[in-house]
């Protein structure tokens, strides 16, 4: 999660995704085959929120990923209290739900975010995975699991969701997902001096004890890369 930052480098490149969109205005659905995965990706951008009208656009260097830091597994949640004028503390490129897996976008992908607290705003796409419903949070980063077979369940729908979502923008933006700095968790975000003081989401993986890292992660994107997933579509925004 993030804080607004108010410096900016103003870029241009067309942002809004290229492939699966469910246009829910127009009330119709459709999935597009990635590598043989179906990714479904809701277009919900965030026309209300303060941070879209700023409409500051960004130079794609590199893709941030989150996890929300609260027990809500529900992207569109987040997608009805984000957009509107009054919320002005944080706003990110997508949200990926537990209970799906679906990516819910709600701001075009060359749009700065205010997703991290930091300077990679201005040049990370920022994307939050939600989180089980049975964690409770009993300070900071800590937490404890009430139903560890429920919450993995979770943990790994957005783990490969975010894995295929992060394989198509980096192919997208000529991305080496394996290069240093190209694709980092908010905390390594911080280490670097990039992002505010949080956690996430290796607090999240280390906590549940389930192997997942993110260099696991980025291992898993360069692994969908190479099996075609995150493929370039022709079709839709």
């Amino acid at each position: 999660m993030g804080d607004i930052v108010e410096d900016a480098l103003i870029f241009g490149k067309d942002g809004l995704t290229k492939y699966c969109i469910v246009n829910r205005e127009a009330d119709c659905a459709s999935k597009t085959k990635l590598g043989g995965k179906d990714m479904e990706l809701v277009q919900s951008i965030l026309t209300n929120n303060p941070c879209y009208k700023e409409g500051k656009k960004i130079t794609v260097k590199g893709l941030m990923l989150h996890s929300v830091g609260c027990p809500q597994p529900n992207a569109e949640t987040f997608v009805k209290r984000w957009n509107n004028p009054e919320s002005r503390r944080a706003c990110v490129h997508a949200f990926i739900d537990g209970n799906s897996g679906k990516v819910y976008q709600t701001l075009p992908w060359n749009h700065r975010a205010w997703h991290c607290g930091g300077g990679a705003n201005s040049t990370h796409i920022g994307v939050e995975m939600c989180e089980p419903a049975c964690l409770r949070y009993t300070g900071g980063a800590s937490f404890t699991c009430s139903d560890k077979e429920a919450a993995m369940a979770v943990i790994n729908r957005t783990y490969s969701a975010a894995a295929e979502l992060f394989a198509y923008l980096c192919k997208e933006y000529a991305l080496d997902p394996l290069a240093d700095g190209v694709i980092i968790s908010h905390k390594e975000g911080h280490g670097r001096g990039l992002a505010s003081g949080h956690a996430d989401p290796d607090h999240l993986w280390k906590g549940m004890q389930c192997g997942y890292s993110m260099d696991t992660f980025r291992e898993a994107v360069a692994a969908a890369m190479k099996c075609g997933h995150g493929g370039r579509q022709n079709s839709g925004l």
